[in-house]
């Protein structure tokens, strides 16, 4: 087999691992795969000038799934040539910005420097050119000037993470960042039955380390049954406030009400079965956080 090829059939092979997002995952198989023939066209010594790295925007709402799809990109990118690691550093403003004068331009130095090779993932960007002004706005725009500089390089993909909204405010604080981020790509939120279809799944794939590690589902937990009390649980605001962590609160306070409501007499298989109503109790807590 083609080893371009086998490297797309890897890379489609992690994206249907992911739940949802159809329409995302036709927006990078076609860049994907455009950006492994070109990798083809080099390598028969075809000259198509400097390679640029193509750094991005990912928009949307929390919980869909921004960082998963870094992590995947980040191995294709690898495996290809273009990065020469698939690392993939994390970093919020509080990462980047210092409270005193001289200490910003360190602190994003040093994470810049962490993530060479790989992936330096900026979630929450916007946070980098906030609404009001002040000294601590402008430790904001000084990190990401930093970030922007070392975008030339020629071993740092840069993704740019955020509500779809409050980024455009980073689009336009900087005239250099259209000019460098190439691709920009939209989450969407999840719907019920995928938050549903998430949960099944990630029950059935607990690692040893889990919270839920041993526990199981009820036989009446469908993926129709648990999406449909989702739906009638909670409400659209909160489900796209939280999208994907939705299904973590909703399994550790069914668990939690599984403890509280077995008897200390309580043995075998009801040990570690978690039931329907205690899926809709899990959620009942959840819908009752202040999400504002």
């Amino acid at each position: 087999m083609d080893e371009m090829k086998r490297k797309m059939d890897d890379f489609d092979l992690e994206l249907s691992t992911i739940v949802g997002l159809e329409e995302l995952k036709v927006q990078l198989r076609k860049w994907t795969k455009g950006t492994i023939m070109d990798e083809k066209r080099r390598a028969i010594c075809v000259d198509l000038g400097r390679r640029k790295l193509p750094h991005m925007a990912f928009l949307g709402n929390p919980g869909t799934g921004k960082t998963t799809v870094a992590r995947i990109l980040g191995k294709m990118l690898s495996s290809i040539g273009i990065l020469s690691s698939d690392k993939v550093i994390e970093v919020q403003r509080t990462d980047l910005v210092g409270q005193y004068v001289g200490e910003t331009g360190p602190k994003t130095r040093k994470k810049i420097r962490e993530a060479k090779g790989g992936i330096l993932f900026v979630d929450e960007a916007y946070r980098l050119a906030p609404i009001t002004s002040g000294q601590h706005t402008e430790y904001g725009v000084e990190a990401l000037e930093e970030i922007m500089s070392a975008m030339e390089d020629d071993d740092l993909l840069v993704i740019f993470a955020g509500y779809s909204e409050p980024m455009k405010r980073v689009f336009s604080s900087n005239e250099g960042f259209c000019r460098r981020v190439a691709c920009y790509f939209q989450f969407d939120n999840f719907s019920c039955r995928e938050l549903a279809e998430m949960l099944l799944i990630k029950m059935s794939k607990q690692g040893k380390r889990s919270r839920m590690s041993g526990f199981k589902l009820g036989s009446c937990c469908s993926v129709e049954s648990v999406a449909s009390v989702i739906e009638r649980r909670t409400s659209e605001k909160v489900r796209n406030r939280i999208n994907g962590s939705l299904v973590d609160h909703m399994l550790n306070n069914a668990k939690d009400n599984l403890d509280l409501r077995l008897d200390f007499e309580a043995s075998g298989d009801e040990l570690f079965t978690i039931t329907l109503p205690d899926l809709e109790t899990g959620l009942d807590q959840l819908a009752r956080l202040d999400l504002d």
